[in-house]
């Protein structure tokens, strides 16, 4: 290295190294915002290290709830931050020390939350908060994600002259984000985009808890009484095995060919479970199970709802098994005590067979949601025609010869065919009849129609005359 170099580079060190240990005592190497916050902290900043703690954007606003129940206790106040390429800075000291440019004092920053389907909330987006935290002063600075700068998480740092009550401090607020967590109870789903990035207020989605009554979920009988009983009467009598050292934890894999009611049945589940935080996954958002699995353990009782779980390895562009073993890892990480259950469906059992056998005791039980028989047939069209019925304009005999007629449909078709009878007669302004549904039945059986009753979950016609399973 040349000499001259050499020199500069030494001169530059130890004048960083000047600025970070050896601020003078009148505050003239901070900036106006250092100068608050020392005097507030009641020592030089060159005594105390910022403690940083990351967050999931999606706990944005359990974090700034802990923060303002702490700072409420101790009549704390906040203050913005003024200055120049203020999002620029990586750290809380770049703000306080005069590097860059004299940051001040300003106003605080936020932004809204989503925190229900119909609800949000401001939290703190860049803002510092001065307070007592068991009579030793502390400061606070929020941050809320900025993906331009290459931030992806919520993040606070924290300075305080005493290292035991900064931990202290921080163990409170995570105490207080599952205490008073907003996510607890909620019915959550996620987006990514086509980098599987997960950018603050788009990523997650709250949805109104599905109301699916035990009637409108029609299954050979006492199917689903097994599937409720394992799902919500472990939960209901968590004390009792606990008690008894039994797990609560749970596997549940719903299995069969598509549009057999699989999601019916979860739907239904969740209506049965007011109070039980549902994180729902499927497609890209499979990838995102570790995170799930984190969340229903700081908002159990809970649910994590894996959909299609054998395309998890599309998702994640590897093999099926491998992928997987790896999910099968994140349900295995929670604790037994953890009142949290997995629902898995898939159309594929056959591709989730040798991992589940290799990881005995993820899934406790796996139950088969097959084709319904004539019997449920009638009993699915009676569901979905039920006003029609009730108001009299389709007879029972046509249901009746519309289930007989449809061996190996699913629930998918049942509920299209009534449609499609709604449909062509108020194509003529009138009410339906029975020759509408008998009319939209042949039409739907016809060859011309194979491809439609493939995607309803039937059988098709094979591309040399023969007949596939789907799914």
């Amino acid at each position: 290295m040349d000499p001259e170099i050499a020199a500069f580079a030494r001169t530059f060190t130890t004048f960083l190294e000047t600025v970070h240990q050896g601020i003078t005592s009148d505050g003239s190497a901070l900036t106006s915002l250092g100068t608050r916050v020392r005097d507030f902290l009641g020592v030089e900043l060159s005594q105390v290290d910022p403690v940083a703690e990351e967050f999931p954007s999606l706990r944005a606003v359990d974090v700034d709830l802990a923060l303002q129940t702490i700072s409420a206790e101790s009549a704390g106040t906040t203050i913005g931050v003024m200055g120049a390429q203020r999002a620029h800075v990586d750290s809380f000291q770049e703000l306080l020390l005069r590097t860059h440019a004299n940051f001040e004092v300003g106003p605080v920053s936020y932004l809204s939350v989503p925190t229900g389907p119909d609800s949000e909330r401001r939290v703190i987006a860049f803002g510092i908060g001065l307070l007592t935290f068991d009579g030793v002063p502390l400061v606070v600075l929020q941050r809320a994600p900025n993906r331009r700068f290459g931030r992806d998480t919520y993040s606070l740092e924290v300075l305080c002259p005493n290292r035991d009550t900064l931990q202290v401090f921080l163990v409170k607020v995570r105490a207080l984000m599952v205490q008073n967590s907003v996510l607890r109870g909620k019915v959550i789903s996620f987006q990514t985009d086509d980098y599987g990035e997960q950018p603050m207020g788009s990523s997650m989605t709250f949805l109104e808890r599905p109301e699916v009554s035990a009637d409108q979920v029609i299954l050979p009988e006492g199917v689903l009484d097994r599937i409720v009983r394992h799902v919500v009467g472990i939960g209901e009598n968590r004390e009792t095995l606990l008690a008894a050292g039994q797990h609560l934890k749970r596997g549940v894999l719903l299995y069969g060919p598509p549009g057999t009611g699989k999601t019916h049945v979860v739907r239904h589940l969740l209506s049965n479970t007011t109070g039980t935080t549902a994180i729902l996954l499927s497609g890209r958002t499979l990838a995102l199970m570790n995170d799930a699995t984190k969340l229903a353990r700081a908002t159990q009782p809970s649910m994590v709802v894996l959909e299609d779980c054998d395309l998890v390895a599309e998702s994640r562009g590897g093999d099926t098994n491998a992928v997987l073993f790896e999910t099968l890892e994140a349900m295995d990480g929670l604790d037994g005590d953890a009142d949290v259950t997995f629902m898995l469906t898939t159309n594929r059992p056959d591709l989730l067979e040798r991992a589940l056998a290799e990881r005995p005791g993820r899934v406790d039980l796996a139950v088969e949601i097959g084709k319904p028989d004539q019997a449920d047939r009638e009993r699915l069209l009676d569901l979905y025609a039920s006003d029609l019925l009730a108001a009299g304009h389709i007879s029972d005999d046509a249901i009746s010869v519309a289930a007989e007629r449809t061996p190996g449909v699913t629930a998918s078709f049942a509920k299209e065919l009534i449609r499609r009878c709604v449909i062509d007669a108020a194509r003529e302004d009138r009410p339906p009849r029975d020759a509408d549904l008998l009319s939209a039945l042949d039409e739907m059986l016809s060859d011309a129609h194979a491809f439609t009753r493939t995607v309803l979950g039937g059988e098709a016609a094979g591309f040399l005359g023969g007949t596939y399973p789907i799914g």
